[in-house]
């Protein structure tokens, strides 16, 4: 009714009230409640349809604004889109004030509303609110390459990283030595060796035992020095080279046995392990054997005095200066990522260390890779200070012949050190703990949606002083490696 009467009174200015009792007065043909005079060269016939026409547009336009202001306030409560759209979150966010939405890496996010780039108005477990445009990918959005594979098969093709792990003896000795204890049994069995790299398990089955065929199997360039390899050690009669991804494999029969050394930092990361997990369920005889058969990924309290004085408390003081602004950002700068190829000492692990994620390499699905919890409580066992949390892997190669021993790969602070060594989960603040102080929490790992290789790590903590009856309040640090 506003824009009617606007309009009418633009009516009015156009043809002019008149003083009471003017000759020339008519009445408006609509009830306006308003006397016009309008200019001699205007009839009323025209006068009439000029009137018509603007109570129709002014109609029009009622109507018109009227519904853009019911989308408005839809989108205000969250109704306003009948067919939103599905995003996945990239990373976890934390929401500040009511209006926006809190959610972790992997969620999925129904989109309401995109007119501003930056927030988007969303909906979450049927909660209503604002999200950073940022962190969510479209599902059928495409990624140049979420396995990175051109990276990641390149960074295999030179002798760079086999260098390293052919010089980590704890690891290469495993190997040959689940070999050597089940030569006998491996006689006349298949066995396949995924992601041989220069082949060197591959050749420990040609040379300590005699199975049927080993086929190894390898995606990098370096398959072609593998082969030269394998010609060069006699084993030319026993080991092919399938020169392959292992998603595109093509074998001339399933396997007995399939070994392969997958592990990566903190047990998954590269996550080589969904490709090893394909395989079995297309090639791996009913009751084969997996090795390792079984993994475990362990975790402690710690110390980390060297680190922490290196890289924060460096910045107190410098030639007279007071340069301790900078601390927070080199907490930030420096431990907001995990620190791999960390060397703990024995002498800094502040309780017993646990198992908190076990998998059974038999049993264990693609599927369940997404996401892993574990729950942990330590007891402190002396007095120190709380730096953070260390996490290493340890893998199991069960015997083919019932009853034999099982060998193990230890990558722990107390083993003899592997090209892996530890990985160091540094919390933002030190925390000073006392003798018989226990720490529980849990520890997540969720798998990036997008960038398939990488995954987050989530630490879960509170304490408790031996003298106190409750749990402090509970906090978390999220980890991406990388992304």
């Amino acid at each position: 009714m506003k824009i009617f009467n606007l309009i009418c009174l633009f009516w009015v200015l156009q043809f002019r009230c008149l003083p009471a009792g003017g000759s020339e007065e008519r009445a408006c043909p609509v009830q306006l409640r308003f006397r016009f005079r309008f200019p001699l060269c205007l009839g009323r016939e025209r006068f009439n349809l000029f009137v018509c026409l603007s109570v129709c547009l002014s109609a029009f336009l009622s109507v018109y604004l009227s519904v853009c202001l019911l989308e408005m306030n839809g989108d205000e409560s969250g109704e306003s889109n009948p067919e939103p759209e599905e995003f996945i979150a990239l990373e976890d966010f934390t929401g500040s004030g009511a209006e926006q939405l809190s959610f972790a890496v992997g969620d999925r996010i129904l989109i309401h509303d995109q007119s501003c780039a930056d927030w988007w108005w969303a909906e979450v477990e049927g909660r209503y609110g604002y999200v950073p445009s940022g962190y969510l990918h479209h599902p059928d959005a495409e990624v140049e390459d979420g396995w990175q594979d051109e990276e990641y098969f390149g960074s295999y093709g030179t002798l760079k990283l086999h260098l390293e792990m052919l010089s980590d003896r704890p690891r290469t000795e495993t190997y040959r030595q689940v070999i050597l204890s089940n030569s006998t049994a491996l006689r006349g069995k298949v066995v396949m060796d995924l992601g041989c790299g220069t082949g060197i398990i591959s050749l420990f089955c040609g040379r300590l035992a005699e199975p049927a065929a080993v086929y190894a199997v390898e995606a990098s360039a370096v398959a072609e020095h593998t082969e030269r390899l394998v010609k060069l050690n006699g084993c030319e009669g026993v080991v092919t080279l399938f020169k392959s991804r292992a998603e595109e494999l093509n074998l001339p029969s399933k396997v007995d046995v399939l070994v392969s050394e997958w592990m990566g930092n903190c047990l998954l990361f590269e996550f080589m392990v969904e490709s090893v997990l394909c395989v079995r369920d297309r090639w791996l005889k009913e009751g084969g054997m997996m090795w390792p058969s079984s993994a475990t990924l362990s975790l402690v309290p710690c110390q980390a005095d060297d680190d922490y004085s290196q890289k924060v408390e460096f910045w107190e003081n410098l030639y007279g200066l007071d340069y301790s602004c900078l601390q927070p950002v080199a907490q930030e700068e420096f431990f907001s990522k995990p620190k791999f190829s960390h060397q703990l000492k024995p002498e800094d692990c502040l309780s017993t260390p646990c198992d908190v994620i076990t998998l059974d390499m038999h049993t264990v699905k693609v599927s369940d890779l997404e996401k892993l919890r574990g729950e942990f409580q330590f007891t402190v066992e002396r007095r120190g200070t709380l730096h953070g949390f260390s996490a290493w892997f340890s893998t199991f190669f069960q015997s083919l012949d019932e009853g034999g021993p099982t060998l193990e790969l230890n990558t722990g602070p107390h083993s003899e050190p592997t090209h892996w060594k530890q990985t160091l989960f540094m919390l933002d603040a030190p925390i000073p703990v006392e003798e018989g102080d226990c720490v529980g929490g849990a520890i997540i790992l969720h798998r990036n949606p997008v960038w398939r290789r990488h995954m987050s790590i989530t630490i879960e903590w509170r304490k408790k002083s031996r003298n106190e009856a409750a749990f402090s309040e509970v906090k978390s640090k999220r980890f991406p490696m990388w992304r």
